[in-house]
């Protein structure tokens, strides 16, 4: 459904304000208080035991586990996660082919829907089962409004957004090229953008009651600081996104235990000429990351593993030429995603750099025929939401990553980020609850 149609159905917002007003005077906020918000939870952190979660431990959210192999997407009582980052509304025009300098052309179709890449990985994992939790902020404006209500239409809890009298929501023009099959966004930020003192020691607590993973984007770099701090205390698992460099992202990368990153990140975060050399040198740099996996478009993706510490005796290859000989292997005509793996926990070395033990992965991307390619806006979200989802349902990496593919796949296959999503009844995901 269109935001603007939504919009002409919502009811007017001072019921939002209101519930805010009332949840804000039971929960003490802190939003005037001068100290530092960072100063604020050290203090009180001991104060509030009721607002820590029942952790799961770390060896039971490791991709390497047995357990928890079905499902789960109307258990109750699992698939919190908390997301922060951006949100936005997407006016996407598609055209027969880019425009030229100066040219003047005609949309061949226009739509106009939630964007952002938090809002589109947390939809994305609301659709497949889990109960995501959001912090960003909008205006109290027309698009602000519609986007509350279509991520609430689609289960994602916005009631840790910061919702502003002033300024403006955020809003991206997305150009879709129906010729290269490509899309180009222009982004206008939200205005003021969201600071720590905004959100409240107890609704940052609230939020990470009971969550199982916190997901970043890399956007809202000092909220997402004192977020992700706060989550490392209580020991709960973070994903970041690593698009490209940004500022704060290091702060948060030292913090993460999973990351997913673009194709281009890893060798600019690096300065390493090769992308297998570059991730040998990310896991060496970031010694608390589990996996970083590198998405690729349709060439699929490939993840690097952290094995053993104390695998002495582990066979060494060379990671460059362990990473061609799986891809070679995994070229085959297959029109479904599918996963090469190197053995487990061997000893990866990157020539110049150093060595690590762990596994290599190969995933193939769907086959998508030029006719049901549409639009590849958010296919990078689609795949991080069913990552956030396979990690909290223990699924193994040889698994995730078809998995991944698939619902990446299905978000192509309609205009916008988030009009393909799949839900976990879709019958394409159906070989992967089995």
């Amino acid at each position: 459904m269109r935001v603007t149609q939504k919009i002409s159905q919502l009811s007017d917002f001072t019921s939002i304000k209101k519930r805010e007003k009332l949840r804000m005077r039971f929960t003490s906020p802190l939003l005037n208080c001068p100290t530092p918000l960072s100063l604020q939870l050290q203090s009180l952190r001991r104060n509030l035991p009721s607002a820590r979660p029942t952790i799961i431990p770390r060896a039971e959210m490791s991709l390497s586990s047995s357990k928890a192999e079905n499902p789960f997407p109307s258990s109750p009582d699992k698939g919190f996660v908390l997301g922060c980052g951006a949100v936005s509304v997407d006016y996407l025009a598609t055209v027969a082919s880019f425009p030229k300098p100066d040219d003047k052309i005609r949309t061949t179709s226009l739509k106009v829907e939630g964007g952002g890449n938090a809002g589109n990985a947390l939809t994305s994992a609301a659709r497949l089962g889990l109960k995501p939790r959001l912090i960003s902020k909008v205006a109290n404006d027309t698009q602000g409004r519609g986007v509350l209500q279509e991520l609430e239409q689609d289960g994602v809890d916005t009631s840790f957004m910061v919702v502003s009298e002033e300024g403006n929501s955020p809003f991206t023009y997305v150009i879709v090229d129906n010729e290269t099959k490509t899309r180009t966004c222009i982004n206008t930020p939200g205005y003021p953008p969201l600071g720590p003192n905004e959100l409240s020691i107890s609704k940052l607590f609230s939020a990470l009651d009971g969550t199982q993973l916190v997901y970043f984007d890399g956007r809202l770099h000092e909220t997402a600081l004192v977020v992700a701090k706060e989550a490392t205390q209580r020991k709960i698992p973070i994903l970041v996104d690593a698009e490209r460099k940004r500022e704060g992202l290091d702060d948060l990368l030292n913090l993460a235990t999973y990351v997913v990153c673009s194709e281009k990140f890893p060798q600019a975060w690096t300065g390493v000429s090769s992308i297998p050399s570059a991730l040998v040198s990310m896991l060496l740099r970031l010694p608390d990351i589990k996996f970083v996996i590198v998405t690729r478009g349709d060439k699929g993706c490939i993840m690097l593993e952290r094995g053993k510490k104390d695998a002495c005796e582990a066979e060494e290859v060379e990671i460059g030429s362990l990473l061609e000989s799986l891809m070679q292997e995994s070229n085959g005509s297959s029109v479904i995603p599918t996963c090469i793996s190197s053995k487990q926990n061997i000893r990866l070395r990157a020539d110049g750099i150093g060595a690590i033990n762990g596994s290599l992965l190969v995933g193939t991307a769907e086959l998508i025929p030029p006719s049901e390619l549409i639009d590849t806006t958010g296919a990078g979200d689609a795949f991080i939401g069913a990552v956030l989802y396979a990690l909290c349902a223990g699924m193994a990496p040889e698994k995730m990553l078809p998995f991944a593919s698939k619902v990446a796949a299905a978000g192509c296959k309609a205009l916008g980020a988030r009009s393909g999503l799949p839900f976990s009844t879709d019958p394409r995901l159906s070989l992967f609850w089995h």
